[in-house]
């Protein structure tokens, strides 16, 4: 059966145009663990660790016993999908290795990112229809 990546390389993942929040928030937690939550720490606890494809499948795939090979049958949402982007303040760069990181739009590093024309540059999914 065919795989789906949602892997991104040499990207920057900017928030998304409607994004509310001024500065990379921490998602809120609680019992069960949200993906959010879990996407988050995977990123933030471990900068340059995982790839796109690593950390929507523990989010999503994992936590419901869901097997990586039939998680990727189908094409998933990527990570220009997650409230990381649209609602929480966070930009992901992805390497040259597809291994991802999270910087939050307040930062210097984040408009350095923004600014680098050597990577290929993409804005996270709006949360709103245009008007």
């Amino acid at each position: 059966m065919k795989q789906h990546s949602t892997n991104y390389y040499n990207t920057f993942i900017q928030v998304a145009q409607d994004c509310p929040a001024i500065e990379g928030t921490v998602p809120p937690g609680g019992e069960p663990t949200s993906a959010i939550r879990l996407m988050y720490e995977m990123l933030a606890d471990n900068p340059y660790q995982h790839t796109s494809d690593d950390v929507l499948y523990a989010a999503n795939g994992a936590r419901r016993g869901i097997t990586r090979e039939d998680f990727f049958v189908k094409g998933q949402p990527c990570l220009q999908a997650a409230a990381l982007g649209k609602r929480y303040g966070w930009g992901l760069h992805l390497d040259a290795q597809g291994k991802a990181a999270l910087y939050g739009v307040e930062t210097p590093e984040y408009q350095r990112l923004k600014d680098d024309n050597t990577l290929t540059q993409l804005h996270a999914m709006r949360s709103a229809k245009k008007k």
